[in-house]
């Protein structure tokens, strides 16, 4: 069996098993490298014969080292492609398609989780200063959603599959149907983005946020918006749309100092996926070294 036959029995179990389509195009980019590895060095291709060597060859390699543009990848990047290989090969072993794991021996690197990234308080300031005076029908619509991302945290894909339905003004809530996970979640809206939805959704009662001729928007397009409402508010940093719900994390947990409560506001199963926001300050460190 040709890696690539072997690939699409991988993705058909991943979609049985209801991974996202992020999660098997990432094993399908990932897998489609090694092929390509396979194919330069005149390796058959053959599933069956490759062993771990040859995947240790792989690694070690510029498919898997350097990006396109010929830069290192992150570690981040290289480790997300171990996990990939390793599981599409744990996955052939356990289904009968080879006769030993070659990935068994495959490791993670060892790095440090890089913080999240956050927007300060003063770009934030500067991004909903910029987005209340939008005019455009598009610029409202993009107005909602990035104040709702930055006040709830909800992810984008989330946002984006709202409906009007979805959404009760009276007790101040959305019910979210898309998330990470297929798990219904029950988000709580502060009083001034109820209003501003109020406002926004009317008698909605398809999707709330789509583009001029009513079809629905893709994350990139948002993305896109976010970048030129980023340069409009004369912000440098280059921020994405997930750093609107990192902002919201800290805010919480700055607030609060209840890492639970923010657990469940971002919908997280762990609380080790949380954690990443109980980072000390420079400045608390100082203060605390001070008094030591």
């Amino acid at each position: 069996m040709q890696i690539g036959e072997a690939l699409d029995a991988y993705a058909l179990q991943l979609h049985a098993d209801g991974r996202s389509k992020h999660t098997v195009g990432q094993v399908r980019r990932h897998v489609s490298v090694l092929a390509r590895w396979a194919d330069r060095v005149g390796h058959t291709g053959e599933i069956e014969a490759l062993g771990h060597t040859d995947l240790a060859q792989f690694l070690v390699s510029p498919e898997a080292r350097t990006r396109p543009d010929g830069k290192p990848k992150k570690a981040t990047s290289t480790n997300a492609l171990r996990s990939s290989l390793k599981t599409f090969l744990g996955y052939l072993h356990a289904a009968g398609m080879i006769p030993t794991n070659p990935g068994r021996l495959i490791r993670r690197a060892h790095t440090g989780e890089p913080p999240p990234k956050a927007m300060t308080e003063r770009d934030q300031s500067k991004l909903l200063q910029i987005l209340a005076g939008a005019k455009t029908p598009g610029g409202r619509r993009d107005r909602v959603l990035f104040e709702l991302m930055l006040r709830t945290g909800i992810r984008l894909g989330s946002a984006l599959a709202l409906r009007g339905d979805d959404v009760d003004l009276e007790a101040q809530e959305i019910r979210l149907r898309h998330t990470k996970g297929d798990r219904e979640q029950i988000v709580y809206l502060n009083r001034s983005i109820a209003d501003l939805l109020a406002g926004f959704i009317e008698s909605r009662s398809g999707s709330l946020f789509v583009g001029p001729t009513g079809a629905q928007i893709t994350p990139r397009h948002i993305q896109r918006r976010l970048h030129e409402w980023l340069d409009r508010a004369g912000i440098a940093r280059a921020y994405s749309p997930h750093s609107l719900r990192h902002s919201f994390a800290v805010r919480l947990l700055q607030k609060t100092g209840n890492i639970r409560l923010v657990q469940q506001a971002l919908g997280h199963r762990s609380i080790a996926s949380t954690s990443v926001y109980v980072t000390p300050s420079g400045d608390s460190v100082r203060k605390a070294v001070a008094l030591a």
